[in-house]
């Protein structure tokens, strides 16, 4: 490829980069704003917005709310998600392909669709604004992900290990826990970070089955934002990009030694 070629790419790609950052970007400097202003650049510098997040307890307790959920989600997704994506990759029929694209078709159907189902049924059955009822609607919209990454790692994984494993004697599992669940950590990890992270960034459902007495952190976030410009949201949100991108990396880090090992 000649040079100017290369550099018109990079510049391309460093320009989609800038647009894909730059409204994160700008939360940050937005929240140290002396002013009760979401208006970029800000004026002066303040930490009373990170100080009313942690001594608010509106933020504090729907953040931890979020947290509670996600963490349920992530391992009740991870778990199932992880069960599905095993099924699928044993099954030898055709129907298997028709499975798979129901068990995603949480990740294509609209999402104001999906939260008005789930509201219709929780009024029945009274999980609205119940912990229950947030973990079940959201590992709905998680596992999809699970099965995703889960099925990505059985792909590559050579299934001839487990025949050998049985062949000395080794029971199933035994061979599951010595074998296969380290060949398809990654998967399972990178799973588990996206449950988790679905979970907690999901308003729309949220908005549906939520109540005065349980409110997630984007929930919170929505009645702040609607309610005044408090930069408060911006501390949050800057708080939440920073703790993805280190859980991202951490992902990263352990996924690049398990392959390396």
């Amino acid at each position: 490829m000649a040079l100017p070629t290369r550099i018109l790419l990079g510049l391309i790609c460093l320009l989609v980069a800038v647009w894909l950052l730059a409204p994160t970007l700008v939360i940050i400097p937005i929240s140290f704003n002396e002013k009760k202003s979401l208006a970029f650049p800000p004026s002066g510098f303040s930490w009373q917005w990170y100080q009313n997040f942690f001594s608010n307890p509106e933020w504090s307790t729907s953040f931890f709310n979020s947290l509670r959920v996600a963490a349920l989600v992530a391992v009740l997704a991870t778990v199932l998600g992880t069960l599905a994506a095993f099924g699928l990759d044993r099954m030898k029929s055709s129907a298997s392909g028709l499975l798979r694209a129901l068990l995603i078709t949480p990740m294509v159907i609209p999402g104001v669709v999906l939260a008005i189902g789930i509201y219709a049924v929780y009024l029945d059955t009274k999980l609205v604004g119940t912990v229950t009822g947030f973990v079940l609607a959201h590992t709905m919209l998680a596992i999809p992900f699970v099965l995703i990454a889960v099925s990505a790692s059985l792909e590559v994984f050579d299934k001839r290990l487990e025949t050998a494993a049985a062949s000395l004697g080794a029971n199933r599992l035994t061979t599951f826990r010595t074998i296969t669940l380290p060949l398809i950590a990654p998967g399972l990890l990178s799973g588990l970070l996206f449950a988790f992270v679905t979970s907690f960034d999901e308003i729309i459902v949220a908005l549906f089955i939520t109540s005065p007495y349980l409110k997630t952190l984007p929930v919170q976030i929505f009645t702040s934002i609607t309610r005044d410009a408090d930069p408060t949201v911006a501390a949050v949100g800057t708080i939440l990009f920073i703790a993805t991108t280190l859980l991202i990396t951490v992902g990263l880090l352990i996924g690049a030694r398990q392959k390396r090992t």
